[in-house]
């Protein structure tokens, strides 16, 4: 029985989900399946964008039958020639013997490998910009040579602004009746499997990613359908962000991944005590067993995190052979700027750190600590001392870490109140004919009856002039698909200077005449200031509530998640600066000493929110 779903009003989902599938390209594990993406558009003419693999075949083509109706099938785009998305091109043609194949030369060149139909009469070629009309709509296609096979291109739908992404943007897991990914939780459930699948299936092209996005950011994007995973049809800006991210080979997190291989428990031994010490000096570490745990889950946590740790016991005068299989699998995804300690184990000629830094060196960017362990059998007492250097070491060169406070009792680490959940707001004000709106993060109903909220706004920002003036404010309860843009709007500059509101398009009014932010708020609450109290650098303004509504139902967006997935993280760059950064917005203060005054120019927190460049 047929099972597709409608992408947009005239744009269906005709792919399918194989749960049977136990590793993906015959080396991927999928516990969760995984989905082959296909669509249809009806427009004056009808084109298939790609197909779908043999093992789903039946599913897909009664999808087609059913969304085509009585129409026949005029096109086909492929985008890709991978047997995933192309094994089951023959039986298109032979099902519409009269259609058309939208594809560049090399992706012909490949068909003619894989099929024995004629392919030169079907064949429409695509090179560079070139367009395709179907009516209503526009395709306009783009080159995206080794993304990851030399024959890729993607095609973006100038109408409805949809990028069809070809293997960019996907994700390991069948759909489950979801198609969105707004109809999930995507950021808890689904980010490691999109990071293990980019990680492992395109992690190793890292330039060529680069270069795609940058033709990427020149079109305005409404939606993004990949090959595989959910379709993005909000909040695909921070997806985006991620690819910039892996593609750079740039730590997502500081965090220590340790890896080891252990015959009989030693090494294992040496990596636990490792593990604690960097735990005790407030570091995150993850660990694996690298004969238990499928090396694709290790390549992807080694992209997501700052440093990395091998500890390998010696065999046969080498590598333990699943180690030796990880490191040149790491290498062979071009894994790079990163920081490596070793750790090796040898009852009689403990050889495996040795070409375990071999291995490594031949990747840019990699750092290796000073110390290194030998462990000859078990550790032993005295090498408690190298393991607790090699912490020191790790640490020091893990830059803006938070570590746990060391702090006699009675006194203040003000890095704890970092651990207080908040959310982000957009807080407007009128004054005469001027609107203004900064970001505040402090929030809160006092009571239900009366219902009343209370705001804390800094003193510096031009919109607490306004509300202490007029005793009107609206907040906007910004949500989880917000992007970094709006916090610059509205945080890294001031209402003194410009006018916020000028050009900006994502606001209406609402009933006390306030502007509000829509399209990333889930929801506007409007108050009237009751009472106010001076607190120092802020003001406490408690308001009655005079208008609360629920714009959408994503998720409100916390400090740890724009931490975490909206603000951009720090490039590597190989200038050593000194100073303080701050750890609101980023802003680094360049000098020796951070005067205790000094307020950051973009975000407004004081010299209590930065931290010294280590």
């Amino acid at each position: 029985m047929y099972c597709y779903r409608k992408v947009k009003e005239d744009l269906y989902w005709v792919g399918a989900n194989d749960r049977r599938l136990a590793m993906f390209e015959g080396v991927y594990s999928v516990p969760d399946g995984v989905s082959y993406n296909s669509y249809l558009l009806l427009d004056e003419k009808t084109v298939l964008f790609d197909t779908v693999d043999k093992a789903v075949s039946e599913t897909f083509f009664e999808n087609v039958e059913a969304v085509l109706g009585e129409r026949k099938l005029d096109y086909i785009v492929v985008h890709h020639m991978e047997p995933d998305h192309s094994a089951t091109l023959d039986g298109i043609v032979r099902r519409y013997p009269d259609i058309k194949i939208i594809c560049n030369a090399k992706i012909a060149a490949m068909m003619k490998q894989f099929f024995d139909f004629d392919v030169d009469s079907r064949a429409i070629l695509m090179n560079e910009g070139d367009t395709f009309s179907t009516g209503k709509h526009n395709l306009v296609f783009v080159m995206a040579p080794m993304v990851h096979w030399p024959e890729v291109m993607v095609s973006y739908d100038t109408t409805d602004k949809i990028l069809f992404s070809a293997d960019a943007f996907g994700t390991f897991g069948a759909l489950n009746g979801a198609l969105f990914a707004d109809e999930v939780d995507f950021w808890r459930d689904y980010l490691d499997e999109a990071r293990r699948y980019y990680t492992n299936i395109v992690g190793k092209y890292g330039t060529q990613v680069q270069a795609i996005l940058k033709k990427a950011s020149a079109l305005d994007i409404a939606m993004i359908c990949p090959l595989h995973g959910f379709v993005w049809r909000k909040g695909h800006g921070d997806f985006i962000s991620k690819y910039l991210h892996w593609s750079s080979y740039t730590p997502e997190e500081n965090g220590v991944v340790i890896a080891y291989a252990s015959v009989y428990g030693h090494t294992e031994n040496a990596a636990e005590l490792l593990a604690i010490r960097l735990r005790e000096a407030g570091v995150k570490t993850v660990m694996f067993d690298v004969s238990v745990t499928p090396a694709s889950d290790i390549i992807a946590a080694c992209f997501k995190y700052s440093h990395l740790v091998f500890a390998a016991t010696t065999y046969n005068a080498g590598i333990f052979v699943t180690m030796e299989a990880l490191l040149h699998d790491l290498a062979a995804h071009n894994i790079q700027n990163r920081t490596v300690a070793l750790v090796e184990n040898g009852s009689w000629a403990p050889t495996s750190g040795g070409l375990m830094r071999e291995i490594l060196s031949g990747c840019k960017n990699i750092t290796f600590i000073d110390t290194s362990l030998t462990v000859k059998s078990a550790v032993k007492k005295d090498q408690l001392a190298v393991i607790d250097q090699m912490v020191k070491e790790i640490v020091a060169t893990m830059p803006f870490t938070t570590q746990v406070s060391h702090v006699a009792p009675g006194e203040v680490d003000k890095n704890a109140m970092f651990k207080l959940s908040y959310g982000l707001f957009v807080l407007t004000a009128k004054d005469g004919d001027k609107d203004n709106g900064c970001i505040i993060n402090t929030t809160t109903q006092i009571t239900e009856n009366p219902n009343r909220i209370a705001i804390a706004v800094n003193k510096a920002n031009a919109t607490h002039d306004m509300i202490k003036k007029t005793g009107l404010f609206n907040v906007s309860v910004l949500s989880t698909d917000v992007p970094f843009s709006v916090f610059q709007h509205f945080g890294f500059q001031s209402g003194r200077d410009v006018d916020k509101f000028a050009d900006y398009q994502g606001a209406e009014r609402s009933a006390n005449g306030l502007y509000y932010i829509t399209g990333v708020s889930n929801a506007v609450i409007s108050g009237k200031v009751v009472e106010m109290k001076d607190y120092g650098t802020h003001t406490l303004f408690v308001a009655e509530v005079t208008e609360a509504r629920i714009l959408s139902d994503t998720p409100s967006v916390t400090y740890q998640y724009y931490f975490d997935h909206i603000k951009p993280k720090p490039q590597p760059t190989d200038e050593k600066k000194v100073g303080y950064v701050c750890k609101i917005c980023g802003y680094v203060y360049e000098g020796e000493v951070l005067p205790p005054d000094f307020i950051c120019p973009l975000c407004k927190h004081g010299a209590e929110d930065f931290e010294k460049i280590q």
